[in-house]
Order: structure tokens, then C-alpha cells, then sequence
């Protein structure tokens, strides 16, 4: 999960305070994404928290495809917090070689594997401040596994989030944490489990950094930025 990169430009209007009108818009771009998807998932592979837990941490300034090759195999030989710690940082390592940073991941990992052992009796625990304190494990990755395990709503913002959130106006943030406040406050309530993953989804295959995708988007119409890419 690439890492949300703040542009020093931003093509979209600024966020206004809202009005009635605005939080119908809100209410019905996410009617739309549910319309279309109703039950969105991470496209990382996972078959357990623990896996899920490590491939977050490992999707940091990587892609989703690239870890799901990498996981593949690793999650073969070692899919629990006792077999990967026995692999040892040496031994993990040629499983990510093709993940970016994957030295430092593999220490992270390693680390984390060894306070669940000690700590959790080989078990992830299920709560931000626990998951937190793991090697690797910022903000961002204990949001994204809370809200994918259904256990805390949470917008984890990274790069796509950030970019579909300011063009659709429905956050005006300049860091990724101000973003999460704001959209944690306008999605409408029954949205927020799955909030995070339409907007990355969304910004992953329609609303792209370049040349976005607006003649096949299904909330165009109700985006402010829309004329900036095809025209009013």
C-alpha cells in the first residue's frame, strides 16, 4: 500500500464547511460505491490475521501485486507467528527480495513475530494500541486491518485515498491524518467499514493520478473536479 504523497498542487477546489447539500452529495456518491460493490475487500492475500498483519506491514511503498507473489510463497512455509520467527531475517528475506525496502521489512517482521510469541502467545491482538506497538506496524497498518477484520471502522489514508477524497471535495486535508478526520466525520455511518476500500479501489482503477477515468466513473457527476479533466 503505497504511502500517501502530498502534491504541491492540487487539482481540485478547495473543501467547503457543509451544508445540507453537501452532505446529500456525500450520502450519495457512497450510495453509488455501494450500488457497485457492495461488500469491498483488501486485494491483498491473507488466509489469518497474523498473514493479513504481514502483509500490510509488507505493502508499505509496495503494490498489492507485488506482495501477493511474495506472499505467496512465504505464507506457504511460514503462515504463523512461530514458523516465520524460526526463518529468522536471513532466512525471510529471499521470500520479499522484490518488495521494496524489504530488508528493513524483514527485520520488522521478525521483531514483531517474536513479541507475539512472547507477549500474545503467538496470537495478533486485536486492538490498535497492541497492534501499534509492533515493529512495522504504524497508524496506517493497524487501521487497515481493524477495518478489514471488522473490528474498528477506519479510513487508512494513503496515496489513493488522499487523491480521490480531495477531487470529489469530500476532504480538503494537507496531511493524511487530517484527511482521515475529516472523511471519518462526513462518510455516512454505515459506509465506514467500507469506505477505505471503495476509495483506493477507486482511485486505483478509475479516478488514477493521471488522466483519470471520469467518462467511466459512476459518481462524475457529483465530483467538483470532473471539468478540470473533460470539461464542465
Amino acid at each position: 500500500m503505497p504511502s500517501a504523497k502530498i502534491p504541491k498542487k492540487t487539482p481540485h477546489p478547495r473543501a467547503t464547511v457543509r451544508t445540507k447539500a453537501q452532505a446529500a452529495r456525500i450520502q450519495e456518491i457512497f450510495d453509488r460505491f455501494a450500488a457497485n460493490e457492495d461488500h469491498p475487500k483488501t486485494e491483498l492475500n491473507y488466509k489469518s490475521p497474523y498473514e493479513l498483519v504481514v502483509a500490510v506491514a509488507l505493502s508499505a511503498q509496495a503494490t498489492d501485486v507485488s506482495v501477493n507473489k511474495a506472499t505467496k510463497a512465504l505464507f506457504r512455509d511460514a503462515p504463523t507467528p512461530q514458523q516465520m520467527h524460526d526463518l529468522g531475517v536471513e532466512g525471510l528475506e529471499p521470500y520479499i527480495r522484490t518488495i521494496g525496502l524489504y530488508r528493513t521489512k524483514a527485520k520488522n517482521v521478525i521483531a514483531a513475530a517474536a513479541i507475539l510469541l512472547k507477549e500474545h502467545g503467538g496470537q495478533v491482538p486485536l486492538n490498535r494500541e497492541a497492534l501499534m506497538a509492533l515493529p512495522g506496524v504504524g497508524r496506517k497498518t493497524a487501521s487497515v486491518v481493524l477495518n478489514e477484520l471488522d473490528i474498528e471502522p477506519a479510513i487508512a489514508v494513503d496515496t489513493h485515498v488522499f487523491r480521490v477524497s480531495h477531487r470529489l471535495r469530500i476532504a480538503d486535508g494537507s496531511a493524511p491524518d487530517k484527511v482521515e478526520a475529516q472523511l471519518m466525520a462526513v462518510v455516512p455511518t454505515p459506509y465506514l467499514t467500507r469506505a477505505h476500500h471503495w476509495l483506493i479501489l477507486h482511485g486505483r482503477y478509475t479516478c488514477v493520478a493521471r488522466n483519470p477515468k471520469c467518462l467511466n466513473c459512476i459518481v462524475a457527476d457529483l465530483c467538483p473536479s470532473r471539468e478540470l479533466f473533460i470539461g464542465a
